[in-house]
């Protein structure tokens, strides 16, 4: 069944701007407008020296194109119908460009003027040339588009045959039948394909070239090799011309134009509507082809990163929960080992200060005397236990911030919003009683005298018999010398045992203040710890909770995205697989039109 072209370049036009291709969009509007246009537009391209422009002049029998040793081609010719002979270029300059709406003007020329300004150029201000001339041939609205050859792909010769071609609804390919066609020549042909699927091979210059055969027959087998079907010809402008000049029908067979003119006006002139559904198929197909490469590689796209987001999501999800259940009872039991490692510090450097506070009061009392410094004494203990426990607790509180912290820092995220606020208790040190001031025995007047007679009764009684024996008297002036001085060593004696008894007295005394207070303060201490523990495991807890929750609700809200991401891109999955669906059955109807099986690299 046949398919309206009109019809199908319509579809595809919409399929572009419906899935924002305005460019595609476009230039298949100015391809529409083209093929309504009755004008067929041949282009004759080649590279140059291969006879394109004296194929031009023997085909309408006249010398409308430049031809010559020393002459090039360097913009393109258009050579159509017309009453009488005229001729005009068609210049554009920058200037008038910046001036005016219209680009280009037409300026009239003589006709046999035509082949100098085509060769000049004139700085490229002229674009193209017009030639009409009245031509059996071009009655029916044919254009024969002489070009400039084609040498580097990327050469401004080269774009503007490009250019043109975009416009031509058939090409005829000129090669000379001196030497087979070359690579660039067959790269040519196979991009000239891609935009005009009506494409002639025309051989030159056959009247040079006697193996002009042979030659005709490779480049058939090349063609056929290179898959591009297109007939090929072998001509000489040189005795067509001639026979024009002279008549000589024999010498028109010989020159292969009779079999080129009919190819031309059978497979072009008459087949015009199948010409412009070739046009159309390949250039609908085209556009097809690159709309169909985007959606496929976004619906690769989306399966892939649906599938990577939805695991990646789970599985992230479930890592934080576990990471926080494996650091929850890793910080229990840092907190539980550190908290048991700061009471044994605690109450050891307690220990230590308490101790050489009771040094330094042994090494007091081994000289001083407690009846006559004890008030002084008292305030200095005083004043060293407030001193040791106030270092020891400020310790306390520096071990037990240092403890928070680091369980801090055992959770997923380490923030300084984590640490609690306070976890020391108030009035956790109760003040200690003052120390008992122990018995000081005072050595009174009588006691000294009472001690002194008992001394001397001795040294009287001794020294009074010792002297006697001489004669003297028990009580002498030896005797009572004797009894004053042991009177006055048994004072001293009892002194001396006095002072020492108030020191040992003093010692105790501070020995048991100390270790009052070492036991009130250490239990103290102790007690500051176990609060301080409790406070941090009971934060820490409460906040490895909420952690646990917002993690949890985290991982609910990803499913939830990944379940709304997945719907989003189900939906824009099903939209892309609709529209694939459009274009294949586009691309099929693009088939029936064309006639042509090119394999788009999709399926329903």
């Amino acid at each position: 069944m046949a398919v309206p072209w009109l019809d199908v370049l319509d579809e595809t036009i919409g399929a572009c701007t419906t899935l924002n291709r305005p460019d595609l969009a476009e230039r298949l509007r100015e391809k529409r407008a083209r093929q309504l246009d009755p004008k067929l537009r041949v282009l004759v391209i080649g590279e140059a020296k291969q006879g394109k422009s004296q194929l031009v002049n023997a085909l309408v029998n006249a010398p409308v194109c430049a031809v010559g040793d020393d002459i090039t081609t360097t913009v393109p010719t258009f050579v159509q119908h017309a009453e009488t002979p005229s001729a005009a270029l068609v210049r554009s300059s920058a200037a008038r460009r910046a001036i005016t709406d219209t680009p280009t003007e037409r300026v009239p020329v003589a006709i046999d003027q035509v082949a100098k300004e085509v060769s000049a150029g004139h700085s490229g201000e002229v674009v193209r040339a017009e030639v009409g001339i009245p031509r059996a041939l071009l009655t029916s609205g044919l254009v024969l588009i002489d070009t400039p050859g084609v040498g580097d792909l990327r050469s401004a010769h080269t774009t503007s045959t490009f250019t043109a071609l975009l416009q031509a609804d058939a090409v005829l390919l000129v090669s000379d039948a001196t030497n087979e066609l070359t690579s660039t020549e067959l790269e040519l042909l196979k991009q000239v394909m891609t935009s005009c699927p009506n494409v002639t091979v025309v051989l030159t210059k056959t009247d040079i070239c006697p193996q002009w055969r042979r030659v005709l027959e490779a480049n058939q087998a090349q063609l056929a090799r290179a898959g591009v079907s297109a007939k090929v010809f072998a001509v000489s402008s040189a005795l067509r011309l001639r026979a024009a000049q002279t008549g000589d029908k024999s010498l028109n067979v010989e020159s292969g134009f009779p079999d080129l003119l009919a190819c031309v006006q059978r497979d072009i002139v008459a087949a015009a509507d199948q010409l412009a559904r070739r046009v159309v198929a390949v250039s609908a197909a085209s556009a097809i082809q690159q709309l169909v490469a985007p959606l496929r590689q976004e619906l690769t796209v989306q399966n892939t990163k649906r599938t990577e987001d939805t695991i990646g999501a789970l599985h992230e999800a479930q890592r934080r929960v576990d990471e926080l259940r494996r650091r929850s009872a890793r910080w229990q039991t840092v907190l539980a080992d550190e908290m048991a490692d700061l009471v044994s510090d605690i109450e050891f450097d307690l220990r230590d200060r308490t101790r050489k506070i009771l040094r330094e009061v042994d090494k007091t009392f081994d000289d001083a005397d407690p009846a006559k410094g004890w008030d002084e004494f008292e305030r200095w203990l005083e004043d060293n236990l407030t001193e040791a426990g106030t270092k020891n607790f400020a310790w306390l509180l520096d071990r037990s911030e240092w403890v928070a912290e680091k369980v801090a820092k055992s959770f997923p995220v380490y923030r300084e919003d984590l640490l609690p606020g306070s976890i020391f208790p108030e009035d956790v040190l109760e003040r200690i009683s003052t120390i008992e001031r122990p018995n000081i025995e005072k050595f009174t007047i009588s006691q000294k005298l009472f001690t002194g007679l008992r001394g001397s009764y001795g040294g009287v009684l001794m020294f009074g018999l010792v002297t006697s024996l001489a004669g003297m008297p028990l009580i002498n002036v030896v005797s009572l010398g004797a009894g004053a001085l042991f009177g006055g060593k048994s004072i001293k004696d009892e002194g001396d045992a006095r002072l020492k008894r108030r020191q040992a007295a003093a010692k105790n005394a501070a020995q048991r203040h100390v270790d009052d207070f070492f036991i009130k303060f250490s239990k103290d201490c102790r007690d500051a710890a176990r609060h301080v523990q409790v406070s941090l495991r009971n934060h820490f807890s409460t906040l490895a909770e909420e952690l646990q929750e917002t993690l949890l609700e985290s991982a609910r809200s990803a499913r939830r995205a990944v379940q709304d991401d997945a719907t989003k891109r189900e939906r824009r999955t099903l939209e892309v697989r609709q529209e694939l669906d459009k274009l294949v059955e586009l691309y099929k109807k693009v088939q029936v039109l064309g006639g042509s099986q090119v394999a788009l690299g999709i399926t329903a």
